[in-house]
């Protein structure tokens, strides 16, 4: 019997061990929404376990942190993650004052949301970040990401929302929303051996949550995502590549370290549902918010590569074998979807 490559199948999907896994959650909670109380037990467990299995995520992201890097990494790395963080936050503020907390009710805009808006721009895709470096970049600047990954969880969005003046969440679920991450920081730079370790879980437990948060989503409305999530893939591209790309410049860079980080990661599709369970006030906007964020990591999963290529051609310079820091050794950077 012939082997079946269903992991390369779903790789060939932008996203896939992100957007695969949630596609088919959702259809099974729209034709079949009574299967986890049929079946109970684990596999209803599965069903509604999305946050617990991120909460391990977390931790396990967290180790592969290295707080060693070299000054040259964190300026790089450092001044990405502030831009991103930074045009998000802006928008934050402009959406949070037209629209609020609550989505929009109907129209050709029906499901968009500040948090759908911020939870898009903040999180850039590392795999694709660092496989773009590889092709495109300086090596040096693969390592980068080992900063850019603090945008990971739903921490800074939940600072972006309250500096927005929305519904602000109390200290110690801002603390704890972030906890998992420096947990696995610490455990990860105490011992090297526990930072190899928790890391090889990363990419194994993304289709896990990713099923479980799409049992949570309705297909029927997944439509409403198509020209919003096209049009917010683009508009993530653009708001946030352009001034990456002249924050990379003046760093020293060619601009295509920033073009690169102008993605939205697969993991930012949790953040909806940890806001909501963290807030109530946000709890109508979770489920468009979700489809529109896995829709956005699609299109700039399609996007960003071609924006990078192009801005390798015309501004770039030829990469130079492989990942390396300013000292030429070689850096260990996770891999995120």
């Amino acid at each position: 019997m012939g082997e079946i490559r269903i992991k390369r199948a779903i790789e060939r999907v932008p996203g896939g061990m992100m957007v695969v896994p949630l596609l088919v959650g959702a259809v099974i909670a729209t034709l079949f929404p009574a299967t986890p109380k049929v079946f109970g037990s684990f596999t209803g467990a599965l069903f509604t376990g999305a946050l617990p299995i991120l909460a391990v995520f977390y931790v396990c992201m967290g180790a592969s942190i290295d707080f060693r890097a070299t000054p040259y990494i964190v300026k790089k790395g450092g001044t990405l993650l502030v831009v991103k963080v930074g045009v998000a936050m802006i928008l934050g503020v402009v959406f949070g004052r037209l629209l609020g907390e609550a989505p929009i009710g109907a129209g050709l805009f029906a499901g968009l949301s500040t948090l759908a808006i911020v939870a898009a721009m903040n999180d850039t895709n590392g795999g694709l970040y660092m496989a773009l470096m590889g092709q495109y970049g300086r090596p040096r600047d693969v390592g980068a990401y080992t900063i850019m990954c603090l945008e990971s969880g739903p921490f800074l969005t939940m600072l972006t929302l309250g500096v927005a003046g929305l519904s602000a969440f109390p200290w110690q679920t801002m603390v704890g929303s972030i906890l998992p991450l420096l947990v696995g920081m610490l455990l990860g730079n105490l011992d090297r051996e526990m930072r190899a370790f928790l890391g090889r879980a990363v990419p194994v437990m993304i289709p896990f949550f990713a099923f479980a948060l799409g049992t949570g989503l309705d297909l029927t409305r997944i439509w409403q995502a198509g020209l919003l999530g096209l049009g917010l893939g683009v508009a993530v591209v653009v708001v946030t590549g352009i001034p990456l790309f002249f924050a990379d410049r003046l760093t020293g860079g060619t601009g295509v370290a920033g073009v690169a980080a102008c993605s939205t990661a697969g993991n930012a599709a949790a953040v909806p549902a940890i806001i909501a369970a963290a807030n109530p006030a946000y709890a109508e906007a979770a489920a468009p918010a979700t489809v529109l964020v896995a829709a956005t990591v699609v299109v700039t999963a399609i996007l960003t590569p071609l924006a990078t290529a192009w801005t390798a051609r015309h501004f770039g310079e030829p990469a130079t074998g492989d990942a390396a820091d300013a000292s030429g050794e070689a850096v260990a950077v996770p891999e995120r979807a």
